[in-house]
């Protein structure tokens, strides 16, 4: 039962998110050749006050990260 966790800076449209997950989906079942329905993808979006790159956060400093 493959889990695949997928953090990154929230402003993707939910579709974004579905169609990244059947991808993904799509590359482990290719890849270990596990049922579809075995394969869980969750998303955790993270502020970007709280994901910092180089010691900056990007709230700070990668203003152009959606």
């Amino acid at each position: 039962m493959p889990l695949l966790r997928v953090e990154l800076l929230p402003g993707r449209s939910p579709e974004a998110k579905k169609k990244l997950a059947r991808e993904l989906t799509d590359v482990v079942v290719e890849n270990i050749g596990c049922p579809r329905s075995a394969v869980t993808v969750i998303f955790t979006e993270v502020p970007k006050g709280h994901w910092v790159i180089g010691g900056i956060p990007c709230d700070e400093s990668h203003k152009d990260v959606p």
